[in-house]
């Protein structure tokens, strides 16, 4: 892991169900956003769809297998393949970061789940960068801060530390399926909440999501699309300093909001 001139942002991601790859307009907002960072030396991502204690690391074998852990959609999205180089070096670099109290199981056969194989696929599809995917083991947003404080060092190592969620993600409460669905009150209310938050730089309310946010249990039935934006705050520099949110909208009436995070 060598170090590069550039110290890397830290990233909070929607990353939608295959069928983003199809759509043009997330898609390009998502190249776009590659296209504006230093190359990364390697991909630290924690994915939504990944909730593991003792804290876990993916397979770091070249290659590796996708995780194709969706139902319902087109075969192709079954045949896709991210043959990333081997990230050893980067998951005994994570590992080295954590504390002694906090183990971390190295995962001999686990690939990439969609939550990071889909956006990391549009914006580097060469995949010719090491990725290590970093289990949730928490959904305590004080704790997640922690572990993301313990990855800053990653950043000046030129590594891109990503959360990768949904900002509002109520499926049971969806009542169309399709991109251009209208957005539901809940989800709508939910996005501008944080929105505001997240402009003020307010990492206490954010974390108070449950008493204070509107359209809440709605927009996050279950938590853990929200609350990977937690470790990717903490390893931010400083919690106070706003993100800059480089995506918005909406797509299948869920919020897309996606941050910058320096």
């Amino acid at each position: 892991m060598t170090a590069t001139q550039d110290r890397m942002p830290a990233l909070y991601l929607g990353h939608g169900a295959p069928p983003l790859l199809d759509d043009p307009i997330w898609s390009g907002e998502l190249r776009t956003l590659a296209a504006r960072l230093p190359r990364p030396t390697g991909i630290l991502i924690v994915s939504a769809h990944w909730e593991s204690a003792p804290l876990s690391l993916s397979a770091t074998a070249a290659a590796t297998p996708l995780v194709y852990d969706f139902g319902g959609f087109a075969p192709r999205y079954y045949q896709m393949t991210y043959p990333t180089p081997d990230s050893s070096a980067l998951a005994s670099t994570v590992a080295s970061l954590m504390p002694d109290h906090e183990p971390v199981h190295q995962h001999p056969s686990r690939g990439l789940d969609h939550g990071a194989w889909v956006p990391l696929k549009i914006m580097y599809p060469e995949a010719d960068v090491p990725v290590v995917q970093m289990s949730l083991p928490t959904h305590d947003p004080g704790r997640l801060v922690q572990i993301g404080a313990r990855l800053q060092e990653l950043r000046d190592q030129g590594v891109l530390v990503i959360g990768s969620g949904f900002l509002t993600h109520g499926l049971p409460f969806l009542t169309e399926w399709r991109i251009d669905a209208a957005v539901p009150g809940w989800s709508r209310d939910f996005d501008l909440w944080a929105a505001e938050a997240i402009g003020k730089g307010d990492v206490d309310t954010l974390a108070s999501y449950r008493s204070l946010a509107p359209g809440m249990p709605y927009a996050h039935p279950t938590v853990e699309h929200y609350t990977p934006l937690f470790v990717a705050l903490g390893a931010g520099t400083d919690l106070t300093t706003p993100a800059e949110q480089v995506i918005d909208g909406y797509w299948m009436g869920l919020s897309k909001r996606s941050l910058v995070i320096t």
